[in-house]
């Protein structure tokens, strides 16, 4: 049995409301429309190359997120200290290069929980709480809104692979 992206359920944000509520709301919307534009595909799709000569695909994606989500979250503003990712050996970009189809639904995996972790380093923390990262301060709003504008670039490639990949556009 091949492994496909389960369905995702994008998530809509407060349009009204408090600060909180709307970065939060925000962010949970971007990173549900990641998800649902990889949901029905195999792990080879999404591990495939369809806007030569780029090296993106929507799994690459997927693993840069999850890195992402827990450098700022979990690394930064909560301040532990983590194990790389990924092999620091196969380079800065082995997120988007060392790719492996097989892997697909352990690297979707990993997103989740990485998102669910960093919601949960988040909780309860004012967007007023700082934190010191490569030598310059950071607020948790920075943050939001920093992981807000990582995921509406991504989901801008990531309608262009899906579109190369099976024709799907929209939404």
């Amino acid at each position: 049995m091949t492994w496909t992206a389960p369905e995702a359920i994008r998530t809509t944000g407060p349009l009204t409301g408090g600060e909180r509520e709307t970065l939060a709301g925000f962010l949970a919307f971007y990173r549900s429309t990641l998800l649902q534009k990889c949901a029905g595909l195999t792990g080879e799709q999404l591990a495939s190359q369809t806007v030569e000569p780029s090296n993106l695909t929507l799994l690459g994606l997927i693993r840069h997120m999850a890195k992402v989500e827990r450098i700022w979250f979990r690394e930064g503003f909560a301040g532990r200290s983590l194990e790389p990712m990924y092999d620091p050996e196969k380079g800065k970009d082995a997120d988007f290069e060392d790719l492996s189809p097989e892997r697909a639904p352990d690297d979707y995996a990993r997103l989740v929980e990485e998102i669910r972790l960093a919601d949960e380093a988040a909780a309860g923390a004012s967007l007023d709480e700082t934190f010191t990262r490569r030598g310059t301060l950071y607020s948790l709003r920075t943050v939001h809104v920093h992981m807000i504008a990582e995921y509406a670039r991504h989901i801008g490639h990531a309608d262009l692979l899906r579109e190369r990949l099976d024709g799907s556009t929209g939404a």
